[in-house]
């Protein structure tokens, strides 16, 4: 351990838009005080023995909004507007991997919506949409009139194609709005009785 990186604290990463959790970094005194003067996130790279800003080179800073220390005063919270992705994979956040004993589809598609808008191609469907703002919303009518017809219909399997349909076309536009499926969920609980 170097002499600059002794008294280093964890500092966990959320994005502001959205209260994801975009990575673990670890801070020092100097890089806090450069992070407060400037306005966006400093850290104390342990590899390199030195002070860092994020997306120095990559171009995806991390505007601070809001430090916090935790209960104990050993950990910071830093909410912050992240530009670009946050993790040097090239992923919106460090935890962009399928979470641990679960193969929950919302996850898969929302980090195939990740990967489609940090690296877009233009054959993808995903990328037209979310380039396209009126088409996306276009097409959620669409989808909603053609569940509407197979429900009248009584056609169950194309009952359940179209609600795939139209709840795809909805995620797509949550996700480009900054709203995650949580939130959405909860928001379902909080209207339960």
């Amino acid at each position: 351990m170097g002499e600059k990186d002794e008294k280093l604290i964890p500092v966990i990463v959320q994005d502001i838009r959205n209260n994801n959790v975009l990575m673990l970094a670890y801070a020092n005194e100097e890089s806090l005080k450069l992070t407060k003067e400037t306005g966006y996130m400093h850290y104390w790279s342990r590899s390199r023995n030195c002070i860092w800003k994020k997306g120095e080179t990559s171009g995806h800073v991390q505007k601070v909004y809001e430090l916090r220390y935790d209960c104990d005063n050993d950990t910071i919270l830093a909410r912050v507007e992240q530009e670009g992705p946050a993790c040097h994979t090239n992923s919106y956040s460090c935890f962009s991997k399928e979470p641990l004993g679960q193969n929950d589809i919302f996850a898969q598609l929302w980090r195939v919506f990740e990967e489609r808008k940090n690296n877009p191609t233009p054959d993808s469907y995903t990328c037209k949409l979310l380039a396209d703002k009126n088409k996306m919303l276009k097409k959620i009518g669409e989808e909603s009139a053609e569940l509407i017809m197979a429900a009248k219909d009584r056609d169950k399997k194309q009952v359940v194609y179209e609600a795939g349909d139209l709840l795809y076309h909805t995620m797509v536009l949550l996700y480009d709005q900054g709203i995650t499926m949580d939130e959405v969920v909860k928001e379902l609980e909080r209207r339960r009785k």
